[in-house]
């Protein structure tokens, strides 16, 4: 059973940036790493999501985050980070992240991922 744990959330002004973090509890270059979140009355959206380090992964975002936020993994670590710039109040949300066992080389946020963290909120407001 693989664990996730994210880390950073917080309350950040407008325009701020924070760096979301996801630690597994075992290596995770065979899994496609996800973020998601979801605001108060609102579905879950896929953020973010990077297949398995088995191939070069490009990313897939959102188009809401397109040029303001930036996933990276470090296997070495067993940890998938999340950088959010130029904070909106919309950003506001639980972000969680995602796993799954993966041999794609494809990122893709619309397929169903089989382990998750508890979430960490972000609250993005002056």
């Amino acid at each position: 059973q693989l664990q996730l744990v994210e880390s950073g959330g917080g309350l950040v002004q407008p325009g701020g940036s924070l760096r979301l973090s996801c630690a597994a509890s075992r290596s995770t270059s065979g899994y496609a790493i996800g973020w998601f979140r979801q605001a108060p009355g609102k579905d879950r959206e896929g953020v973010s999501c990077i297949a398995s380090s088995r191939g070069t992964p490009t990313p897939v975002y959102a188009d809401s985050v397109k040029g303001r936020f930036t996933i990276s993994r470090d296997d070495a670590k067993n940890t998938v980070y999340l950088q959010m710039n130029s904070l909106k109040p919309e950003d506001t949300a639980v972000y969680y992240c995602a796993a799954r066992w993966s041999f794609s080389t494809t990122s893709n946020c619309g397929v169903t991922y089989d382990y998750w963290g508890q979430g960490t909120p972000v609250t993005v407001s002056s």
